[in-house]
């Protein structure tokens, strides 16, 4: 990975979101992934488990931080870079700065729910004692098809 440059090494883990991603929509979930490295190594992954868990904190990015803080043993998830296939909501991003994550990655927009860019900007505030950097619209098509591809599904079984 070292040869790789950053878009590249960007949309390998992407890739690896989109793939839990789609395990979601499998499993009836809302279909978001997510995947947490550090030094190319994957600290955390995880899809969507609202439904399963019967937990509405059961997000994608929720379950790869905890999986992400117990795999260094420190909630500090510093030098670590997420990747989600959904800009993170206002929870997410709360958990985000929390956990100190320098570095997000993020594929498709959420204009109703977003705060990363779309509705709110958490984690890039300035009057917050953490922000993130921030990178936008990586794989978004793809990402965004998943969605647009399980919305139109339930909508569609909604009316038979």
């Amino acid at each position: 990975m070292q040869s790789l440059t950053q878009n590249e090494i960007d949309e390998h883990f992407m890739g690896r979101a989109l793939e839990l991603a789609q395990q979601a929509a499998l499993a009836d979930e809302v279909p978001v992934g997510a995947v947490i490295i550090r030094d190319h190594q994957v600290l955390g992954a995880a899809s969507n488990e609202r439904v399963a868990l019967k937990d509405p904190t059961a997000h994608a990015e929720m379950i790869a931080i905890t999986q992400a803080a117990a795999a260094i043993g420190d909630w500090r998830l510093e030098r670590c870079t997420l990747y989600v296939t959904l800009e993170p909501c206002p929870m997410c991003a709360g958990a985000i700065l929390q956990s100190r994550i320098p570095r997000v990655v993020f594929g498709a927009s959420d204009p109703k729910a977003g705060a990363v860019t779309s509705v709110f900007e958490l984690l890039s505030d300035p009057r917050l004692n953490h922000r993130s950097e921030i990178s936008s619209g990586v794989m978004a098509d793809r990402c965004g098809q998943i969605l647009t591809d399980f919305f139109a599904s339930k909508r569609a079984l909604g009316k038979k």
